[in-house]
């Protein structure tokens, strides 16, 4: 896998604008933060976020991935002020899980997700070498 860094551009913190990737592709739905009876432990962001992050982990080992096969996540988001407050404590859990893999992501904020009490939903692409 490839970050991509257009020449002149300031670099990203967090995340890559772009990654090439070469081999077996991996889409993970949007894993909100339940267990694996679909039951939710907390309201608050920053543990549904590390769970969320552990559920596409555990999606992508069924595959025979690993966290640094993932090349772009989305993040839907219903609190921009929580999201904004707990950057810290996610960027830790990120690191835990992650390391410093960044891939591409976007971050959306929505009014609401499916499954109730959700306040973030992840969904991943990987690549995983053939």
């Amino acid at each position: 896998m490839r970050v991509l860094l257009p020449q002149g551009w300031a670099p990203p913190q967090g995340y890559a604008n772009g990654v090439e990737a070469e081999g077996r592709m991996v889409f993970i739905a949007g894993q909100v933060g339940w267990d694996a009876q679909q039951r939710f432990h907390s309201e608050a962001l920053a543990p549904q976020f590390a769970q969320a992050l552990d559920n596409v982990i555990a999606v992508l080992a069924e595959a025979g991935g690993k966290p640094e096969h993932i090349c772009r996540i989305t993040a839907y988001c219903c609190d921009k002020p929580a999201y904004l407050a707990a950057r810290g404590e996610l960027a830790r859990i990120w690191r835990e899980r992650m390391g410093r893999h960044y891939p591409a992501m976007s971050m959306i904020f929505v009014a609401d997700l499916l499954d109730h009490p959700a306040v973030i939903e992840l969904e991943a692409t990987a690549v995983l070498p053939c």
